[in-house]
């Protein structure tokens, strides 16, 4: 490239600069260490980076100033239950205090991801119990962020299965039908998220699935586990091509009063230029 020319740049679209916010469960994933290495984050993180977002993991907190390893969480975090006790006594609320006063860190740092981005992706399957999550979504809503709600099918094949090979099987049978009812054990093969949920997060902002087809090409993503179930169920509204849509115009959401779309102002993307003296508000993307 001659020297006087001028690398082409690559154009801003409008999540250019966007902060967004990884929520789901951790806790009672089936494995910690996979979800951490593997998890669907990883493949939303670079698709995200790849589009100028400022990606906010909870799996990788970002190093707080002064304060080393705050609010770090790992494979061993949830160890930490092990040692609760419902000992009603000065030793059993000098345990609970400090399990309650380590965690506290990590609940404080989480939060302030969430305050400080301008929406949030959460990925909320109906099987798997999840607290932190909800409390990100109901934060994000408060404040009018938007939060991308992926609500997969839920189904289990291991469970069918089992089912056909206990045919024969009397006591096993009944032994598999009170364990679905001590679980319990709950399909949801359409993927319906929570009544709670479907005001509280807005109709328009829901995802059966996370469409990694989509990317599978740029960023060479190998199949795997992840891929399973949309192999299965190709998602009817998957994620990732609406991010990419989200790069040139805002969403709308429908209004029932007009029985319309109309402008969904819940999104509101700030343009920062960086000056000398800090970051300046040059004003809200146009779509």
């Amino acid at each position: 490239m001659p020297a006087n020319a001028t690398r082409k740049a690559k154009p801003r679209g409008l999540l250019d600069g966007a902060r967004v916010y990884l929520s789901g469960p951790m806790d009672f994933v089936a494995s910690r260490e996979d979800e951490m290495k593997n998890g669907w984050r990883n493949r939303i993180g670079e698709f995200l980076r790849d589009m100028g977002c400022v990606v906010f993991d909870p799996w990788q907190k970002p190093e707080v100033r002064g304060l080393m390893e705050y609010g770090r969480e790992g494979t061993d975090t949830a160890r930490i239950r092990e040692r609760w006790t419902f000992e009603d006594n000065a030793a059993g609320a000098k345990r609970r205090a400090g399990i309650t006063g380590k965690f506290w860190e990590t609940l404080h740092i989480d939060l302030r991801m969430v305050d400080t981005t301008d929406f949030t992706i959460a990925y909320c399957p109906t099987n798997i119990y999840s607290v932190g999550t909800p409390h990100e979504i109901a934060l994000c809503r408060q404040q009018r962020k938007p939060v991308l709600f992926v609500s997969p099918p839920v189904e289990f094949p291991a469970l069918d299965a089992l089912r056909v090979h206990l045919a024969n099987d009397a006591t096993g049978k009944q032994l598999l039908d009170e364990l679905e009812r001590q679980v319990p054990i709950k399909a949801n093969p359409a993927g319906v998220p929570s009544l709670w949920y479907m005001p509280l997060v807005g109709g328009e902002s829901f995802f059966d699935g996370f469409g990694f087809d989509h990317g599978r090409r740029k960023f060479k993503w190998s199949k795997g586990p992840l891929d399973e179930r949309e192999q299965r169920h190709k998602p009817a509204r998957p994620l990732l091509p609406f991010l990419s849509s989200l790069a040139h115009e805002l969403p709308k959401k429908w209004d029932n009063k007009l029985n319309r779309y109309v402008r969904n102002d819940d999104w509101l993307l700030w343009k920062l230029h960086r000056e000398e003296q800090g970051a300046e508000i040059a004003g809200p993307h146009e779509a």
